[in-house]
């Protein structure tokens, strides 16, 4: 990644941590142990790319190009696992700095480019690495030398596609919020748990990007809301703050940034609706009104005041003016070229020059592997633009959302400056101008200059969306700080934070949880999301961990534990092998395990689960730390390691209900656990060559079978009569392999690719005659290596699950443990 700024005298070498430091000459002087500034934004590493590839492509060195990617790739492997990228980033370590995620300042011309380079660099062929670079200058510094090639991949256009892709979808889902009228909230770059409720003038930019993208609903919805904040203030403020709706923090300058009209223009060329032509027309008399001077156009250092800069941007020619030009002047040859031109982040376009002299390519074996980058879950096409309704001549004025951007905004609380003569206006054109007075009935129409006949007679406003929520305050019981094993280990603490998974809830006393109500498609069904616990702010694919010891004793209609009736859990005990002590021996001298889990399912569908059971383990570790004795070493106890696997019931009228045996405990909370449940276990393969033997139900409490071969009711009917017995059979656990439970078109039960196996008829016996205690099945996945591992377990137990309710509906991301 490129360092933030450099020494025009001395260059780079002037950073003590750069690896041509001391190797250029003369070191400027400073105050020692000063060290120089590493950290960058994500805009200005990411954001070099389009330059940097032009002049590698019309010079014929490669070495801008290649370095320009690299810093683009640097940043974007650097994204959290939700896909989110930070604002500030330290050049050298390549950590973030600050842990906010947005979409405006620091961040903005990141996403930009990404999309750009694509549309810049689609058509041209790879930078051909294999070429020798015959250059004698002492300094060359090919990035390619100094570091791994890039590969084909990395120098892809079709790869920046997929990065703006994935961009796109974790800004939307993370970041988008649709509350009253969509935009964009900051959020932590780990969680996505919102942090800050602004809006910036920067931020504008987005609007135009989402059009270049094909994503033009979104843009035109976004682009409502600055459209009716430029109508407020006559410009942008730097900040506005959407919950108070104010200018956040006192900074309410507007410098001439070009990123309204820049997102304006695009949108205009992509519908050709002419209520973009009023929103243009609107910043052009705004800003001749209020930052005209004699000696150039200042910029405003308060928009609610009016109050000029004594200064003149260089971006306010460069953008602004530009994309106002290019805006009004539809012959203009750069509104005609059917190329794939960019601007950059500086207004400049971009294109390259295609070759004219015939070539004749070759090809090359490492491109053989390349494919090109498809995906139909993302916006690969430009949509067809609102049709322009015949009278009025606008769709986007007759969009039924158009005032939810205005009432956000406040437009009707703030005073309409164009009701009467605008004299402030009269006094910055010439004197010659014959100007009638602007007179406009209602402020809360948006661009001011938006004629009333181009608004429907007959239009509809929708109400905007509101959240319905729900807020849970549970009593204060003092008594009740450390009523259980679970309390014990997390202390006095009633919240712990999982990482970027979500928070651990250690009590319940004295908390507040706050729930908004979700429906498809922003949730897979309708129910209840955590948003807030206590002061902490969840983010949407945050989960809240609770032990079922917390939920015990509470019976509430508005928070109450409710048993799973579709998936249980199978608990499997292993016998560790066995580890001669050696005399005061502490936990460290333990050999460590294999990472990789037995069952390979557990790490995908029990993620969460998982993490938040290895917590509770290394705590509970700490507390039972060895310590050293003087006596002599008790005999050592026999450790076993516990594996969970997730199964589903049956459907159909063959079902029978679980057996009701003690719940298996949990191992991290009871680490000792003698036995569980069922000792023993008789393996009967397929199941499907006829009568099992009379010991398989009458001295076994749990037989496995493998799917398939036969019907699940046939597998069952070959198992023998027999009288109950709490030795006897118990259970059947029936294992799928991972190929045959996920056929197109059938069902994956929430991620753990296993459906439901149907008993279609009454369980019989073999002779044929219906069984009068049917017999209990469970389905499991994972095929051969399930199998094999309910073959060495010690003992296996069943843990039911849980999941809490509130009015009727579930609390989708509440887990309980």
């Amino acid at each position: 990644m490129p360092y933030p700024r450099v020494n025009l005298r001395y260059g780079i070498p002037f950073y003590v941590n750069s690896p041509l430091h001391g190797n250029a000459g003369p070191q400027p002087s400073g105050p020692e142990g000063s060290p120089e500034i590493t950290e960058t934004c994500s805009a200005g590493a990411g954001s070099l790319v389009l330059e940097f590839t032009v002049l590698s492509r019309l010079t014929g060195d490669p070495r801008f190009e290649q370095a320009a990617k690299r810093a683009f790739w640097a940043v974007w492997s650097r994204r959290s696992n939700i896909g989110l990228i930070g604002a500030g980033v330290d050049a050298e370590e390549g950590h973030w700095i600050g842990g906010f995620s947005g979409i405006g300042a620091g961040i903005d011309s990141f996403f930009e480019y990404a999309l750009k380079t694509h549309i810049l660099l689609s058509g041209h062929e790879l930078p051909n690495q294999t070429i020798p670079n015959h250059d004698s200058h002492e300094r060359w510094l090919d990035p390619n030398q100094l570091y791994s090639p890039l590969t084909d991949k990395d120098n892809s256009p079709d790869s920046f596609l997929e990065a703006w892709h994935h961009a796109h979808a974790a800004i939307k889902r993370h970041l988008y919020s649709d509350l009253h009228h969509p935009h964009y909230v900051n959020a932590h770059i780990s969680t996505g748990s919102p942090q800050t409720f602004w809006i910036d003038s920067l931020g504008a930019y987005y609007s135009g990007l989402l059009t270049l993208a094909g994503e033009l609903d979104e843009a035109i919805e976004t682009h409502l809301l600055y459209t009716a904040l430029w109508t407020r203030y006559s410009a942008l403020p730097e900040r506005w703050s959407v919950r108070d709706g104010h200018v956040e923090g006192g900074l309410g300058w507007w410098p001439g940034r070009p990123e309204f009209i820049e997102s304006t223009y695009h949108l205009y060329r992509a519908t050709r609706d002419p209520w973009y032509l009023y929103s243009g027309e609107m910043t052009l008399k705004d800003i001749t009104r209020r930052c005209w001077t004699k000696c150039g156009w200042s910029g405003l250092q308060d928009v609610r005041t009016g109050e000029k800069s004594d200064r003149m941007e260089s971006f306010f020619l460069g953008e602004t003016a530009k994309y106002l030009y290019l805006l009004f002047d539809a012959d203009h040859p750069l509104n005609k070229l059917d190329a794939p031109y960019v601007f950059t982040t500086e207004g400049h376009p971009l294109i390259i020059p295609r070759k004219t002299t015939p070539r004749h390519p070759k090809k090359r074996p490492s491109e053989k592997s390349l494919q090109p980058y498809f995906d139909e879950s993302f916006t690969n096409t430009c949509p067809v633009p609102p049709l322009l309704p015949p009278l009025s001549g606008s769709a986007t004025a007759a969009r039924k959302d158009l005032y939810n951007a205005a009432t956000l905004i406040r437009l009707h609380q703030a005073p309409n400056f164009h009701s009467v003569t605008d004299h402030e206006f009269q006094s910055g054109l010439s004197e010659t101008d014959d100007q009638s007075p602007l007179v406009i009935s209602n402020h809360t129409h948006f661009p001011w200059t938006l004629p009333q006949s181009m608004l429907p007679i007959d239009g509809i406003c929708v109400a905007s969306k509101q959240r319905h929520t729900s807020l849970i305050e549970f009593p204060s019981n003092t008594q009740q700080s450390v009523g259980s094993a679970f309390n014990v280990i997390f202390g006095n603490g009633n919240l712990v934070r999982m990482g970027s998974e979500g928070i651990a809830v250690n009590s319940l006393s004295g908390l507040k949880i706050g729930m908004v109500l979700e429906e498809p498609p922003t949730a897979s069904e309708r129910g209840w999301r955590v948003y807030s616990i206590g002061n902490f702010l969840l983010g949407r694919d945050e989960k809240v961990f609770v032990s079922r010891d917390v939920l015990a004793d509470i019976s509430d209609p508005l928070f109450h534990r409710v048993r799973d009736a579709v998936l249980v859990d199978i608990l499997v005990q292993l016998e560790m092998p066995e580890i001669v002590p050696t005399h005061n021996s502490t936990a460290t001298d333990t050999p460590k395990t294999k990472s990789k889990p037995i069952v390979e399912m557990q790490d995908s569908d029990f993620g969460p689960t998982n993490l938040f059971n290895s917590l509770l383990q290394h705590l509970t570790s700490a507390l039972r730390e060895p310590m050293a004795t003087f006596g002599p070493e008790p005999a050592p106890k026999i450790e076993y390691k516990y594996l969970s696997i997730p199964a589903i019931t049956p459907v159909g009228v063959g079902v029978a209900p679980l057996p009701d045996v003690m719940e298996a405990p949990n191992p991290n909370l009871q680490p000792n656990i003698e036995s569980l449940s069922w000792k023993k276990v008789y393996f009967a393969d397929q199941a499907c060559q006829g009568k099992l033997p009379d010991i398989a139900p009458k001295q076994h409490q749990i037989i496995v079978m493998r799917r398939g071969g036969c019907s699940f009711s046939d597998k069952l009917a070959n198992i023998p009569s027999f009288a109950p017995h709490r030795n006897g059979l118990q259970l059947v656990i029936m294992v799928s392999d991972n190929e045959e439970s996920s056929h197109e078109g059938e069902e994956d039960v929430w991620g753990f690719n296993l459906i439901r196996p149907l008993l279609d008829e009454e369980q019989r016996t073999p002779g044929g005659i219906r069984r009068h205690r049917p017999i209990p099945m469970l389905m499991v996945g994972d095929g051969e290596t399930t199998y094999e591992l309910l073959q060495s377990a010690k003992s296996i137990g069943m843990r039911r699950r849980y999941h809490v309710e509130s009015q009727g509906l579930t609390i989708n991301n509440l887990v309980v443990l």
